[in-house]
């Protein structure tokens, strides 16, 4: 098989031969520099879609990943609404919930929170509270029983336990002739459970939705259903065939942590975005790399002119040189962005061992390991825009030596 001499050529002066280390140091460097760049981008782009499925998860743990507002104390049209739910073949289960702000109170320690009352039967189904049950029993929230799960976060700050009591200070005072009083109710902690979101460790409160609507005097009432679907990521779809059949409010869990979602999302770009400039950066080498060579080949490049090879075909020349240079730096980019990708918490807990602390304190954070899910999205887009990087690099350098005058380029030889 022939090969091109253009393309020969390009491929000799990617690495040193005798009297040209210099070349081939700097195609080396060029290569390093694109391949180390590539497969940082790449492994804190898995980073941050691990973190970002980690806090999925941790939101969705008490959340529905659909919530129906009805409003309302009417049984039939609760049913009614259920069934009109549970119809649509992506919704897995439904459960009801009333949502309301009280004051806890022990021992002169008293905080704010969001008091959920919850069906214990039909809330396992939708959110995956019981997982995360650290101790006592979720069955414990019997209707009429009057006892409540919290997050261990706020009972370590009121200083309760399992079996303790606590008192519901609620916002709507007593009237009476000695004028306002507080309305006072006592639970029993059931049980605490444990998420990782300080949003649900420390501000939320769980109990059955029949001792909740007795508590604030609405006997039967919910103020809505909260729904889960096959897909979390398809909640939009879902949503929108739901608003055809029920005029209620919609929401979805992207809706309620909104600002969230678009903190994680924006970042992802700006961290993108950044990192491309560093593979930019690198692909700069590739130029240098090839100014140097056209320099350094000035001679030959004349004597191949004088020989007959035309403007194109050297052109052609430096072109295949920063192009496989290029290609070589983001194909070992790729392959090494993957395996720190696939592997990154088992070097930093060698990392943790070998230094003698932990990146992140099982104290300190809710997570102890990195977290990392390698995308193929990310991963083609990232190899697409290198080796678009990669293949405008060598265009100016090229351009420089197809535009070497063989007369003067021979004066010296």
């Amino acid at each position: 098989m022939r090969i091109p001499v253009d393309l020969f050529i390009g491929t000799r002066y990617i690495y040193a031969r005798r009297g040209d280390q210099l070349i081939g140091l700097n195609s080396l460097t060029a290569v390093s520099a694109t391949a180390l760049g590539v497969a940082v981008l790449l492994t804190i782009l898995s980073i941050m879609n691990g973190f970002e499925d980690e806090l999925r998860a941790r939101i969705l743990g008490l959340a529905g990943h659909l919530e129906v507002n009805v409003d309302t104390s009417d049984r039939q049209q609760q049913a009614e609404l259920r069934a009109a739910i549970v119809r649509d073949p992506a919704v897995v289960a439904v459960t009801p919930f009333i949502a309301r702000d009280v004051l806890l109170a022990n021992r002169g320690m008293v905080r704010a929170s969001t008091m959920r009352g919850v069906d214990p039967e039909t809330e396992a189904q939708v959110t995956d509270l019981r997982e995360h049950v650290v101790a006592g029993r979720l069955d414990s929230l019997a209707g009429g029983a009057f006892r409540v799960v919290m997050g261990r976060e706020l009972a370590d700050q009121l200083g309760v336990g399992v079996g303790d009591d606590v008192t519901l200070i609620l916002p709507q005072p007593l009237v009476t002739p000695a004028g306002l009083v507080p309305r006072l109710k006592r639970f029993t902690i059931g049980a605490l459970f444990e998420i990782g979101l300080q949003e649900h460790d420390g501000g939320l409160v769980l109990a059955h939705v029949d001792d909740v609507a007795r508590l604030f005097r609405q006997p039967g009432h919910i103020d809505g259903l909260r729904v889960r679907v096959k897909d979390p990521g398809a909640v939009a779809e879902v949503k929108a065939r739901l608003r055809q059949t029920t005029d209620a409010h919609i929401s979805d869990w992207t809706d309620t942590h909104e600002s969230l979602v678009r903190a994680l999302r924006i970042e992802k770009i700006v961290m993108f975005t950044i990192l491309a400039m560093a593979i930019a950066v690198a692909s700069l080498n590739v130029v240098s790399n090839l100014v140097i060579a056209v320099a350094e080949k000035k001679g030959d490049i004349a004597m191949l002119a004088a020989l007959g090879l035309e403007r194109r075909r050297i052109l052609r020349i430096f072109l295949y040189q920063g192009g496989i240079t290029g290609m070589a730096g983001v194909a070992i980019g790729v392959a090494l962005g993957y395996l720190l990708a696939r592997h990154i918490g088992v070097i930093a807990a060698r990392l943790e061992a070998w230094l003698g602390f932990h990146i992140f304190s099982p104290d300190v954070y809710y997570i102890s390991a990195i977290p990392s899910v390698p995308e193929p999205f990310d991963f083609v887009v990232t190899a697409a825009a290198a080796l678009l990087l990669a293949s405008v690099a060598p265009l100016y350098p090229a351009w420089m030596a197809a535009s070497v005058n063989p007369s003067a380029g021979l004066r010296h030889e």
